[in-house]
C-alpha cells in the first residue's frame, strides 16, 4: 500500500511558476509509476501529467512544455513544476499512484490518492 501526502500548492500569480511535491510513505514506491491530476468545483478530475517508475514523462497535449513532472525513487517524492502559470490552472491538484505500466489518464485506473492541494492563480 502507498500512503501519498501533497505539498507545495498557494497562491500565485499570473505568469508565475509553484513547484508541487508529493511524498509517499512505503518501500514500493519504485514500482508505481505515478500521475498529476486537478480538479476544480463540479468538474471531473483532470490529468495533468505522468511518470514512470524509470522516470519516462508524459503529459496531454494542451500542458504544451509549461509543466515537467519529475521523481526521485530514493526519497519517494514525486514533483509537478508548473510555469506560466495562468487563472485557468486553479484547481485542486492531487497525486497519483498506479501500479500498471500502461499510460493511464483517466482517475479510475489509480489505485492511491492523495488529499489534494489547492493552487490558486490570480490575475
Amino acid at each position: 500500500q502507498v500512503q501519498l501526502v501533497e505539498s507545495g500548492g498557494g497562491l500565485v500569480q499570473a505568469g508565475g511558476s509553484l513547484t508541487l511535491s508529493c511524498a509517499a510513505s512505503g518501500r514500493t514506491f519504485s514500482t508505481y509509476d505515478m500521475g498529476w491530476f486537478r480538479q476544480t468545483p463540479g468538474k471531473e478530475r483532470e490529468f495533468v501529467a505522468r511518470i514512470s517508475r524509470s522516470g519516462n514523462p508524459y503529459y496531454p497535449g494542451w500542458v504544451k512544455g509549461r509543466f515537467t513532472i519529475s521523481r526521485d525513487n530514493a526519497k519517494n517524492v514525486v514533483s509537478l513544476q508548473m510555469n506560466n502559470l495562468t487563472p485557468e490552472d486553479t484547481a485542486v491538484y492531487y497525486c497519483a499512484a498506479d501500479g500498471s505500466i500502461i499510460i493511464h489518464t483517466w482517475p479510475r485506473d489509480y489505485e492511491y490518492w492523495g488529499q489534494g492541494t489547492q493552487v490558486t492563480v490570480f490575475s
